[in-house]
């Protein structure tokens, strides 16, 4: 296309060919034929000892800034817009501002700011267009103070900002988390009489979403003069992240347009608030009615079979994957491989991989055998893991911290101290006795398997001890059910100045429901957000219920779960269960066990165990039709075993 175009424009002037071409190109060019038939093309331009320029057409200045123009979109490596500059050089053509421009939009596409950030310094006449070129791209790489610093001194320059501009600083304000800044940003404009179009009043709305509060988000929304597609998603997904799925999917149903981005939103919305039926019931709907799926939307529906254990649905997936040719993307064929691991299927987890020519010796290959490992320890199958993990050695796969970290876990789920043992080995011949959170699996190891002064070694054998390793052994002591010395270790912990993380409160916190320390759990729950800003997640209401149901108070475990929404989350209603069934609460066991099966459909064990209640409760016939309906799904309980 490029080529085409400067052989176009080489015609229509006919005073300038090939053979008239007095500027030698430089000898370092790409070897590309794309790019050095367009540098060839370009130097027909070049002016020649006859004829004269005739006519502005004729102007090589003029000529290479169309050319560069034309690069933007397909020139995407240092060489070759090192080499259009270096063409420019030789044709004394890079002191022009238009030219300059030209190459600062070239490098900072291709991600070179510091070279682009030169360039733009060097301009004599730098218009809005320079200084929107430089702030864009700096979000574009994730360098946002330095985009909002380019805008401050953009202003102190004197130079109006356009609606492009704006928005370009917005992203900036959003990617920095600071509200402030966007709103003098907001405030500016409103000042200035900015004319608002739609992509910057998308801009403040996102960054109020994603900044500010619920309340201002709607009100922006509300009063914006226009709205599209991605407005309505910006609102969709703020009610989502907030918690209120039932008034995002309204905005949904409502909205005038609904894109591929508006799918995937409730889509995961759904599923990550534990809505995995529901989100499998839009995912059906999207295939008959909606737009057609994206890379995001395979990858979503793969983490939706995953969660849900649906082989079949991942295969269909799979299947429809390789009809749209995305079987390439790394983030696609990482998630398949998910997919298969979690869902027993291992045997299928070589041909993802090895569909790609550039497999062997590649990270592909390293993250193909990592998951493969992870694979077999997710499905119990420790004993295939440790040798599928010596067969990585054997072939000379590079072993990463990830395979050595999921092997930590597996021998701390078996129980099984040697092979842990020769685990921490390896992890030291290795070179990865610094990785924290290799040390953190191994402490847990140690502490899951008995040896509490081996795990404690570990510990005591880093200087300088962060959150991680504290938080390790203290939930190294709360899993072998000394509660009170991980209590006391979280205390030692804040004494030491270390600001405790996420994890540090769930292990305290399922310390103190293990000592039936409900004040004193109550006190780190309101301290974990008041004092450390720590917003609880499902992992810490459902050690809260834990704490309470298991100290008897289950009417206020109930409260507590309906009171913050969290009634569709697993974790939470198997932490409720569990203290009906040491209180003999046969009741309430049904009801959880009944949400249990709605919320995890393929799960056996929520079957047996609502069977069963039904049973104690002479219920036989509901018995029965449990345990009827768990045949029809092809549901199996699963064998017991043992490594004795």
């Amino acid at each position: 296309m490029l080529q085409r175009q400067i052989l176009i424009a080489a015609k229509r002037t006919g005073s300038y060919n090939f053979a008239s071409a007095s500027v030698p190109l430089p000898s370092d060019l790409p070897s590309s034929p794309r790019h050095l038939a367009s540098l060839l093309a370009f130097s027909a331009f070049l002016p020649s000892p006859h004829p004269p320029l005739r006519s502005p057409t004729d102007d090589p200045t003029t000529a290479f800034v169309h050319l560069l123009k034309a690069s933007s979109r397909t020139v995407n490596s240092l060489l070759e817009a090192q080499s259009l500059h270096s063409v420019a050089l030789k044709a004394a053509l890079g002191h022009d501002d238009r030219v300059r421009l030209g190459l600062l939009n070239l490098y900072a596409k291709c991600g070179f700011l510091d070279t682009a950030h030169k360039l733009f310094d060097e301009m004599r006449n730098r218009d809005v267009l320079s200084w929107t070129i430089l702030i864009s791209s700096y979000s574009r790489v994730g360098k946002f103070e330095e985009g909002i610093n380019v805008f401050a001194e953009m202003l102190a320059d004197g130079v109006p900002p356009n609606c492009v501009t704006l928005s370009s600083v917005l992203k900036c304000s959003v990617g920095f988390g600071d509200l402030q800044k966007g709103k003098s940003v907001h405030g500016w404009a409103l000042r200035n009489g900015i004319e608002f179009d739609v992509v910057l009043q998308n801009s403040i709305l996102d960054l109020y979403a994603k900044c500010g509060t619920l309340a201002c988000t709607k009100n922006v929304f509300r009063l914006m003069s226009k709205k599209d597609v991605i407005s309505w998603n910006i609102m969709i997904s703020t009610y989502l992240r907030d918690g209120d799925v039932e008034r995002g999917m309204e905005l949904f149903m409502h909205s005038p347009n609904q894109d591929v981005s508006s799918w995937n939103t409730v889509i995961n919305g759904q599923m990550e608030h534990g809505f995995g039926v529901r989100a499998l019931q839009i995912l059906h709907n999207m295939v008959e009615k909606g737009p057609s799926f994206d890379h995001f939307t395979f990858t979503t529906a793969l983490v939706l079979a995953n969660r849900l254990t649906m082989l079949n649905l991942g295969k269909e997936l799979h299947c429809r994957i390789l009809r749209v040719g995305y079987n390439e993307s790394a983030f696609i064929r990482t998630a398949l491989s998910d997919m298969y691991a979690k869902c027993g299927d291992l045997e299928a987890l070589p041909f993802i991989f090895n569909s790609t020519s550039e497999f062997v010796g590649s990270v592909a290959e390293s993250i193909s055998w990592s998951v493969r490992v992870a694979g077999y320890v997710k499905n119990g199958m420790h004993e295939e893991a440790f040798k599928f993990l010596c067969k990585m050695f054997q072939l000379g796969v590079k072993v990463d911290q990830f395979s050595l970290t999921t092997i930590a876990a597996a021998c701390s789920d078996a129980r099984i101290l040697e092979q842990g043992k020769q685990v921490h080995c390896c992890v030291e011949k290795l070179g990865y006795g610094h990785d924290v959170f290799l040390a953190s699996a191994i402490t847990d190891m140690y502490a899951k398997c008995g040896n509490l002064e081996d795990s404690r070694k570990v510990f005591d054998s880093f200087v300088n001890r962060n959150v991680v390793l504290w938080s390790s052994l203290i939930g190294a002591y709360a899993s072998y059910g000394q509660a009170a010395e991980a209590i006391q270790l979280f205390e030692k912990m804040l004494e030491e100045k270390i600001i405790p993380n996420e994890i540090s409160f769930v292990h305290v916190l399922s310390a103190c429901a293990h000592e039936g320390l409900v004040e004193k759990g109550w006190d780190y729950f309101k301290s974990m957000q008041q004092e450390y800003g720590v917003v609880p997640s499902i992992e810490h209401f459902a050690c809260m219920v834990d704490l309470l149901a298991r100290a008897g108070f289950l009417k206020e475990a109930v409260s507590f779960i309906h009171e913050n929404s969290i009634s569709n989350h697993p974790v939470v209603l198997k932490a409720l269960l569990s203290a009906c069934r040491i209180h003999n609460n046969i009741t309430l066991g049904m009801w959880v066990s009944e949400q249990l099966l709605q919320l995890e459909p393929c799960d056996h064990e929520h079957y047996v165990l609502l069977s069963n209640m039904y049973a104690l409760e002479k219920k036989w016939e509901d018995a029965s039709k449990v345990r009827t309906i768990m045949l029809e799904r092809g549901i199996k309980k699963l064998p017991e075993q043992s490594w004795i």
